[in-house]
């Protein structure tokens, strides 16, 4: 797969470039906003939730941007992801070249946008009298296992959309409950423990809850939170392996 990239670095970048100019094509605003939706998210959550669950969590704004920012992440990656190979199948119809370089261009993008909004997340950060910390560094471990979940969500999705079209309607379904369950703009301290053991079935709620455990709880992980993380994110990516090898060959009969 490396050769394979380095092969086709040109064709790589250029589709990164590509799919970055055209998502913000005939925008007033361009790539900025990639960050103000975020934080128009972020200020309607604030106006209608901080009544509720704001007086009772500390840094409650920091508490709902680190669950917009996460989530916000997923689903613009996943999204672009499952449509990535039949957006560009006019292309490896007629060309021979690896397919999951167009999902892989697509998570560049996303991550592009993610860590442009992860600037202005700091700088929240600093606005509500977080102080800055080496744990911070920490963040890093979250964010590679959900670049590696969303790759691997992508290539699940990007497989089984070109056969199955029902999936885009299903995968909203599915994010909604996603976005539901964890626990964005509540606090799951209020529900009983065994409930509360249930959240951790939801790999972005865990990736989220390690965001919160450094930023805002200034407590470090124990080693089973670190296990949970990768676990999710290889296991994810080892199931959207198996299935893009599996349809692999399909794919030019159905696009």
């Amino acid at each position: 797969m490396v050769q394979k990239m380095r092969k086709y670095r040109f064709l790589f970048e250029e589709l990164v470039k590509r799919d970055f100019k055209k998502k913000y094509k005939r925008t007033v605003l361009g790539m900025f906003w990639s960050v103000l939706s975020p934080l128009l998210m972020l200020l309607v959550m604030s106006l209608v939730f901080t009544q509720f669950f704001g007086r009772s969590t500390p840094h409650y704004t920091i508490y709902l941007f680190c669950g917009q920012l996460v989530f916000s992440y997923f689903t613009d990656a996943t999204n672009n992801g499952m449509s990535s190979l039949l957006s560009n199948a006019s292309i490896f119809s007629k060309i021979n070249v690896p397919k999951y370089m167009f999902l892989l261009s697509k998570n560049v993008s996303s991550f592009i946008n993610f860590c442009l909004t992860l600037v202005v997340f700091f700088v929240f950060v600093a606005i509500d009298g977080i102080p800055f910390r080496w744990t911070f560094l920490l963040l890093l471990y979250p964010i590679g296992c959900l670049v590696v979940f969303n790759i691997g969500m992508g290539l699940i999705l990007s497989a089984l959309f070109i056969i199955f079209k029902d999936i885009q309607y299903l995968y909203t379904v599915v994010t909604q409950v996603i976005m539901y369950f964890s626990a964005i703009f509540y606090n799951i301290e209020a529900f009983a423990l065994h409930i509360r053991y249930l959240f951790y079935l939801n790999p972005i709620f865990v990736y989220i809850r390690y965001f919160r455990k450094i930023v805002i709880d200034n407590d470090i992980p124990e080693p089973s939170f670190h296990l949970l993380c990768a676990f999710y994110a290889l296991a994810v990516l080892l199931i959207g392996g198996f299935i893009y090898k599996k349809y692999n060959y399909k794919f030019l009969y159905y696009v």
